[in-house]
């Protein structure tokens, strides 16, 4: 019996040119903000905060709430197009074991070249791995977002607690693109 071997960098759409940013909006203000989970412990309660502190602090327009059903393999691209279509930007999380924490930073480069400004969160524990993902992808300086690990035991204080510190390096790193990188 032969089996092959699965490779999580790779999908149906070419990945063209690394270390290309999305154009980036002036503001916030009335964006549709897609918040793509990957179904980990504590991701969408995360990743709802966040949304809803740049809400709060920006003005955004609708959340978008979609989830990711592989956490470790590629965005399908049906997904990538219901991104385009319904979302001015989106925030991608969270990354908190090592081929999950990869496949979000190889999501967020793709959402990039294809024209849609991504934040990609992960945890600190899982920053080697990453990294090495945005190299693969050919983006080194890749600027995903660290936040403290972990994250799937956080109780809902918590999580509100770390939002808040989290929602303004997203809006940075979807309003102005490359800095961003300490962690929260």
């Amino acid at each position: 019996m032969s089996g092959g071997i699965i490779d999580p960098t790779k999908s149906r759409s070419t990945v063209t040119a690394a270390g290309t940013d999305a154009s980036r909006p002036e503001q916030l203000r009335d964006l549709r903000v897609g918040l793509l989970e990957n179904g980990k412990r504590n991701a969408a309660q995360v990743l709802d905060a966040v949304g809803h502190v740049l809400a709060e602090r920006h003005g955004t327009g609708p959340l978008v709430p979609l989830i990711k059903k592989q956490f470790a393999m590629p965005l399908p691209d049906d997904l990538v197009d219901e991104l385009l279509a319904g979302c001015d930007v989106v925030v991608i999380g969270v990354g908190d074991c090592g081929s999950c924490s990869a496949s979000a930073v190889a999501d967020g480069i793709r959402l990039e070249q294809a024209g849609l400004p991504a934040a990609v969160i992960c945890t600190d524990a899982f920053e080697t791995t990453s990294q090495a993902m945005a190299e693969l992808k050919g983006d080194q300086a890749y600027p995903f977002i660290l936040t403290e690990h972990p994250i799937a035991n956080l109780t809902g204080e918590q999580i509100a607690q770390r939002a808040g510190g989290l929602a303004e390096r997203v809006a940075e790193r979807l309003l102005v693109g490359r800095p961003a990188s300490e962690a929260a």
